[in-house]
């Protein structure tokens, strides 16, 4: 069971470095850990001669297998980024773009998006063409209508607007490069123009993509409205069809959970296949045609074995992602164990889907996704024997709902600071969303999404479509209800960025090493874990967030006013949400922009950031046509100047700091802190580090991106027309 969580340990240090290590680093990591198991086997020798105290021989040995995997997560973690590496788009292309169809989906701000592999651009070398580009649409007749785009697998060909994926919006912020980076995504953008198809999709029968839009289709159009969207994002994984208001609804009622195939519907529909063909089949052995076949037969497993198939049917029509994996492997184990006879709910079956998870995407160990998933599974497990225990001296009857409520509890408490964290809001009233729609799913809609599956090719899937829809239809009611209450969503400030590792592993380290009468040694290591989770609490309550922000094209700034942030203008709706929901503010980019704070014309605003203790700082915003002109003027009168362009060759304003877009455009999103000592500045690329996927003389250097010279060249080349700036969230 410490497997995992050691070889965490060494993934997410290697997430943490400020700087990318070279061949040198994995050298030396490898040889130490070698050396760690060298040791390790060497000192088990000397116990089994008698030559070593055997308790002694035990803790080394114990030590450096530690050690060993330690190591070896950095090692992993290096190994898996140089093996999906791929170039990035270092330049703003406008032109034609070809290439294969590999996902459709829907984007926050409720449009469809392509993304494309196999990418061809104009003038632009193969080897420096990025792996994969993803583009918004903005046809209105794709968001009407997503059956009418492409099937997975077509090449198609159309004009976009493409750029590099995008910075954090603010130092420390969430970095929509490095998910890029390990999804190889090399380019983001968007088009205006159709869809062109070149080629269709070829047949494959292994291709679980066509059939999985084609079954969503057919429950969309079985179903009808968000009820057929949601129980097509249900079966087969394809949230495309549903609309940004629906997603938002369940977000705020803390059911989004449902929508993404995880632990929860893996487990709903490999157990009722389970229970109902193990009834079916005892029926059958007690009394039927089959009995003499069934004698003696273990009905058990033959329902384990067929609940497995399931199992993979449904992890392979999903298309996977990490929580469908995770379950996946999971329920597996669980299934194997009842086929070997062994123990199916353990600690260890969590073990050995977090070990596979992370030795083929370390990756993930950084994600919400898997972090939430893993939380709440360990928290169910750990709480079961003690129910277990105890739940015999309930009435029949109120077991289940005794078990409902508690699972969802423990659940929440397990996966309510981590969603707080990265998501910077906290549904109050998620457990009363739960307990009213989760029995509803596992009751009608899984088991009538394993009916409808199985009529289909009869032509008798209309009931049990129907009987799925009235269940998603009481889920979305549920969590309509339930999101208009008062008070349902709080916002939640940022942490810094050591609170989730601080917190999560002190967590696992009391799980792990408390038992009923614990030894001395292992009460110490639980009173250091729990000092780990107070600090970390600690840290939460006292983490400060910037006076000042500055977007990283300098389109917009941020300033804190008692009223909450204030921006100088209409900023991007990613940069200026992400700003606010990160200060615990619930307020609309519009909002924001009409506080008060700044003053003056549209394209020269100024505002002044009280200092404690000192003069206020004067800070201007220079955008829009003649910003360039107004710089003097500016710096004579401000402390700060930002301004929405390049600035001029050679200007270097004595009076001020000014923060041009080049500069930003080089180094990121900009902060200021109210030091004690005067201003404290952050960018963006001294908070991310010199990693592959934020800093190109990194890539350079690992043959992924051209010379700075070669690099100017294909930008004119590459991009006779730029484009506007393009985020991730578009």
């Amino acid at each position: 069971m410490w497997a995992p969580v050691l070889l965490a340990f060494g993934i997410g240090g290697w997430f943490a470095l400020p700087v990318e290590p070279g061949t040198a680093a994995y050298g030396a990591a490898a040889a130490l850990a070698l050396a760690a198991l060298a040791v390790a086997r060497r000192v088990a020798r000397l116990a089994a001669q008698g030559r070593m105290d055997p308790d002694l021989a035990d803790r080394v040995r114990l030590a450096g297998i530690g050690a060993a995997l330690i190591l070896a997560g950095g090692l992993v973690a290096g190994g898996r980024a140089h093996w999906v590496a791929a170039p990035v788009l270092d330049f703003r292309y406008y032109g034609p773009v070809e290439g294969r169809v590999v996902q459709i989906d829907r984007s926050a701000r409720d449009r469809m998006r392509v993304t494309l592999d196999r990418v061809v651009l104009r003038d632009t070398a193969p080897d420096r063409t990025p792996a994969r580009v993803r583009l918004s649409l903005t046809d209105p007749a794709a968001l009407t209508d997503p059956g009418a785009l492409p099937d997975p697998g077509a090449r198609i060909m159309l004009t976009g607007h493409l750029g590099p994926p995008p910075g954090p919006a603010e130092p420390g912020g969430f970095d929509f490069r490095r998910a890029a980076f390990f999804d190889r995504l090399g380019a983001v953008g968007y088009t205006r123009t159709p869809l062109m198809t070149v080629a269709p999709a070829p047949a494959d029968a292994l291709d679980a993509q066509v059939p999985r839009l084609q079954l969503a289709q057919a429950i969309r159009d079985g179903i009808g409205g968000a009820e057929g969207a949601v129980a097509a994002a249900l079966m087969t994984g394809d949230r495309s069809a549903i609309a940004e208001a629906t997603n938002q609804l369940m977000r705020d009622s803390n059911l989004y959970h449902i929508v993404s195939i995880s632990g929860l519907h893996m487990s709903m529909l490999a157990g009722f296949v389970y229970g109902a063909l193990r009834l079916a089949l005892a029926a059958a052995q007690a009394a039927g045609p089959l009995a003499g076949a069934l004698a003696g037969r273990p009905v058990h497993k033959i329902a384990a074995a067929v609940a497995l198939g399931a199992a993979a049917g449904y992890l392979w029509l999903s298309g996977g992602g990490v929580p469908t994996e995770r379950a996946f492997l999971m329920v597996a184990v669980m299934l194997v164990a009842v086929l070997a006879d062994r123990r199916a709910i353990s600690l260890r079956t969590v073990a050995v889907a977090a070990l596979v998870i992370l030795l083929t995407a370390p990756e993930a160990l950084v994600t919400p996704g898997f972090q939430m998933s893993f939380a709440a599974t360990v928290a169910l497990i750990a709480v079961f024997p003690a129910w277990s225990r105890r739940a015999g001296a309930l009435p029949w009857w109120l077991r289940g709902a005794v078990m409902l409520v508690l699972s969802s509890l423990i659940a929440g408490l397990a996966t309510g600071p981590i969603a707080a964290a990265h998501f910077n809001r906290s549904a109050q009233y998620g457990l009363v969303a739960n307990l009213l729609a989760v029995p509803v799913m596992g009751v009608l809609v899984m088991p009538a999404g394993v009916f409808a599956l199985l009529l289909a090719p009869l032509g008798l899937a209309a009931p049990a479509l129907w009987i799925m829809g009235l269940g998603t239809r009481w889920m979305l009611w549920v969590a309509a209800t339930v999101a208009g209450w008062g008070g349902a969503v709080v916002a939640v400030p940022a942490p810094h960025w050591t609170v989730l590792p601080l917190m999560g592993t002190g967590a696992t380290l009391m799980l792990l090493v408390l038992r009923r009468g614990a030894s001395r040694p292992r009460q110490c290591v639980a009173a250091l874990a729990l000092a780990m989770v107070a600090a970390g609490a600690v840290v939460w309550a006292n983490s400060a967030r910037p006076a000042l922000l500055i977007a990283e094209d300098a389109g917009a700034v941020g300033l804190v006013t008692p009223q909450g942030r204030a921006l100088s203008g209409p900023a991007g709706a990613f940069v200026a949400d992400s700003w606010l929901r990160a200060d615990g503010d619930v307020a609309s980019a519009e909002d924001a922009a009409a506080r008060a704070g700044w003053s003056g014309p549209r394209g020269a605003r100024s505002a002044t950031l009280p200092w404690p203790g000192r003069a206020p700082l004067r800070v201007t915003h220079l955008s829009g046509k003649g910003a360039v002109d107004r710089v003097a003027a500016a710096c004579a009168d401000a402390d700060i100047v930002v301004l929405a362009a390049a600035a001029p060759a050679g200007a270097r304003p004595k009076p001020c700091r000014l923060i041009d877009q080049t500069r930003l455009r080089r180094d990121g999103a900009a902060a200021l802190w109210a030091g004690a000592n005067g201003p404290v500045w952050l960018s963006a690329r001294s908070a991310s580090g010199a990693r592959l996927w934020s800093d190109r003389g990194v890539r350079a250097a690992a043959g992924l991106a051209p010379p700075r010279r070669a690099w100017r060249g294909g930008a004119k080349a590459g991009a006779a027309n730029p484009s506007p700036q393009v985020t991730g969230a578009e």
